[in-house]
């Protein structure tokens, strides 16, 4: 499917332009719902201008009226932008970033040992040396390396790293991680409904007895309050 020239660009006109789902915003741009997820909260690495998909001609205000009206439609785009695909050499990074790159590749030799340094070449757009000098701790700069998401860095997207994870745990055999990072959320709501509810079977206990209790509120605010 195509894609818009600048994906999150259009992905953060969408998110406060329109009300489609960050679900149909991340299909039509190519990028994983966490990503969009960002761009909402305004918490991207990067603030980013918005742009606009109808005036770039990617994209009719018909489409987003039927994607607005059915949560499930998929919008079409009108024409995708002309494609212009590397066939050799590194991936670009932009200069301003270049410098966060071994930090990257380190996050992913620490996590993620199944990659090939090929596949990681690709991915943060390196070289096999640099990366053989940062697994033996001979690079140059080791002492200034720090173990960061090449995600939150800005070096690739979610869905690649997703992507390449769960190909190369498959190559090797092994069960790909699941994104657990929202677990100790869903936990901790878990036991508070738990604690309510005892709360709930004790006051009414209570009532049976003719024991006086007080009212027990019971709000959405409440409840998911974090």
């Amino acid at each position: 499917m195509a894609q818009p020239l600048m994906p999150h660009a259009t992905a953060s006109w969408l998110v406060d332009n329109t009300s489609l789902s960050f679900e149909q915003i991340a299909e039509f741009c190519g990028l994983h719902i966490l990503e969009i997820q960002a761009i909402a909260d305004d918490t991207a690495a990067t603030k980013l201008t918005g742009r606009d998909p109808v005036r770039a001609h990617e994209l009719t205000m018909e489409e987003i009226e039927k994607g607005q009206a059915d949560p499930d439609y998929s919008l079409k785009m009108l024409k995708g932008p002309e494609q212009i695909r590397r066939t050799k050499g590194p991936r670009y990074t932009p200069v301003s970033k270049r410098q966060d790159k071994p930090d990257g590749i380190a996050w992913i030799l620490r996590n993620h040992p199944e990659i090939s340094d090929g596949a990681i070449s690709k991915l943060i757009g390196t070289t096999r040396t640099t990366i053989a000098a940062i697994r033996d701790r001979s690079h140059w700069n080791i002492a200034n390396i720090t173990p960061k998401d090449p995600v939150t860095l800005g070096l690739a997207s979610q869905r690649e790293l997703d992507a390449l994870v769960a190909k190369a745990a498959k190559a090797a055999g092994i069960e790909a991680p699941t994104d657990t990072r929202l677990e100790g959320d869903r936990e901790a709501l878990l036991e508070q409904l738990r604690a309510e509810r005892t709360a709930a079977a004790n006051a009414a206990e209570a009532g049976e007895a003719g024991v006086e209790t007080g009212p027990i509120e019971h709000t959405a605010e409440t409840l998911f309050r974090s």
